[in-house]
């Protein structure tokens, strides 16, 4: 199937990927568009996945006031380079970053800055309940990992689904990102206040 020009354009436009991979995405799906979205993707995350142990010490801190001044959040996201934290793309990205965290409120940036205590009480939560329920066994293990996975969902930034797409989780939409950026890109911390709300740590 003959590749053109439009084709290549559309598919630049949905996924902001360079010409060269578009063209080549179109080829190796015969022209079919949303095989060659499936074929970015893999290409993109493969290509995330090797810079993710790559410096990023640049970057930016993005500050977002929601809600007439109801809801603050200030997070810190970093690249490798200046040039890329001054890059459009990577604003953008920075500051849909804070609109999630204002709209979802996030407790911690990965699976693992969740404390074992949390965790645990987490854990007992969901035996009792399955035990309530009746259930015994191997069942309640399912049920517990279950729950521990829905709370990790909740909680962790880079696991909760995007709030523009959700077919697509926080961590998705950043490694998307990297892949069209060309450099690695890490949510380092971030913090949210609501108006009234306890001062106690989280």
């Amino acid at each position: 199937m003959e590749i053109t020009a439009d084709m290549i354009k559309a598919l630049r436009a949905e996924t902001n990927a360079g010409v060269l991979d578009c063209r080549k995405a179109l080829q190796e799906s015969n022209g079919d568009f949303q095989k060659a979205l499936v074929w970015l993707q893999a290409k993109g995350m493969a290509m995330a996945a090797n810079r993710a142990d790559r410096a990023a010490s640049s970057g930016t801190i993005e500050i977002y006031s929601h809600g007439g001044g109801r809801v603050g959040v200030m997070v810190e996201v970093n690249c490798e380079t200046d040039f890329v934290a001054r890059s459009e793309q990577f604003r953008t990205l920075a500051h849909e970053i804070a609109l999630q965290i204002a709209a979802n409120g996030p407790r911690y940036v990965r699976p693992d800055d969740i404390p074992a205590e949390q965790l645990e009480k987490e854990t007992e939560k969901a035996k009792l309940r399955a035990k309530e329920e009746g259930k015994s066994g191997a069942i309640i293990e399912k049920i517990v990992e279950g729950a521990l996975e829905k709370y990790r969902a909740e909680v962790v930034l880079l696991r909760q689904a995007y709030i523009r797409d959700e077919s697509l989780t926080v961590e998705k939409l950043i490694m998307q990102n990297v892949a069209a950026i060309g450099e690695n890109v890490v949510v380092r911390r971030f913090q949210r206040w609501e108006l009234g709300e306890s001062s106690d740590p989280q």
